[in-house]
């Protein structure tokens, strides 16, 4: 079990959705959240005239399922995020780490940036705004472990700001056994996902990377799905595959799941929309494998 551990937020304008300051008892950083547009009222605090590391997270595009985040150091972040507030149209967030004094030198936020950007690229939890990876500066063995320790406190902030991005995602749900789809099943229970699928998203990844991502699913549901299905929007308008569910885990921030399978995805059916009421498949939809491997039409599973 992890180690309990207090943060103290501190609101100066009473706003919640505003600029929030953060530390820790005995730690000699903070950390300030701000929403973009309260950046020219902001800039002026005191702790943006310090060394730091920062990151600017939002959206790029309005149908993006994953934050695009962009990070960077300064020996004074103000004018470091002045010209991206200039230049940078993306973020609507931005965080910044800093000392409580003049605790951090060049090399301590050039280390930071270094570990935050390798750390964002192997969770692919986001899209890194950021050209190319920064080398990572020499350090002392003694101020190796400091800079390490005030990561470590960075780490524990970040979820509670809401910004995930950094962490390789935990599984929400897995199976501890899955077999390929069979005709054997004995309850008719509610185990499988229907997806619609266009055809570069069911070749490029239903196919191609054995998973589906970017698709909700209620809270309730989540330990009980075993199978996904793809439903080929065009031009089939048919279900083709099937694939047992090997682990469900978070995908963005926006309360939606990646499902990874088991094995890859085989043929089943064809199971054809024929009669089903226009828009049936518009949406993921729930049903069981045992009325799947029967089914010869959609209104034979909804």
């Amino acid at each position: 079990m992890a180690n309990p551990y207090t943060i103290r937020i501190f609101v100066p304008e009473g706003d919640p959705e505003g600029v929030r300051v953060i530390d820790r008892f005995n730690w000699t950083g903070l950390g300030i959240v701000f929403p973009r547009e309260k950046w020219p009222s902001t800039k002026q605090r005191p702790e943006f005239t310090r060394a730091g590391v920062y990151i600017l997270s939002g959206y790029d595009k309005p149908d993006d399922e994953l934050p695009t985040v962009y990070i960077g150091e300064g020996e004074e972040t103000r004018t470091r995020i002045d010209a991206h507030f200039q230049k940078k149209q993306f973020w609507d967030k931005a965080i910044v780490f800093t000392g409580a004094s003049n605790v951090l030198n060049k090399a301590h936020i050039r280390w930071l940036e270094h570990e935050l950007v390798k750390r964002a690229a192997q969770a692919k939890r986001c899209y890194l705004e950021n050209g190319t990876e920064p080398q990572g500066p020499f350090l002392s063995e003694a101020e190796s472990a400091d800079i390490k320790a005030f990561l470590s406190e960075i780490l524990l902030i970040l979820p509670l700001v809401e910004l995930r991005v950094f962490e390789v995602p935990k599984p929400v749900s897995t199976t501890q056994s899955v077999t390929a789809p069979a005709p054997v099943h004995d309850k008719d229970a509610l185990d499988t996902v229907v997806v619609p699928a266009q055809p570069d998203g069911f070749e490029r990844v239903f196919l191609g990377e054995n998973c589906w991502y970017a698709i909700r699913i209620s809270g309730g549901m989540l330990p009980k799905i075993k199978y996904i299905a793809a439903y080929r929007t065009q031009p089939e308008k048919q279900i083709t595959h099937c694939a047992a569910v090997r682990s469900i885990e978070p995908y963005g921030e926006n309360g939606k799941y990646k499902l990874n399978f088991a094995e890859p995805a085989k043929p089943i059916g064809p199971i054809h929309f024929a009669d089903a009421p226009q828009g049936s498949m518009q949406s993921s939809r729930y049903t069981s494998l045992k009325k799947l491997l029967k089914a010869k039409k959609l209104t034979d599973l909804f």
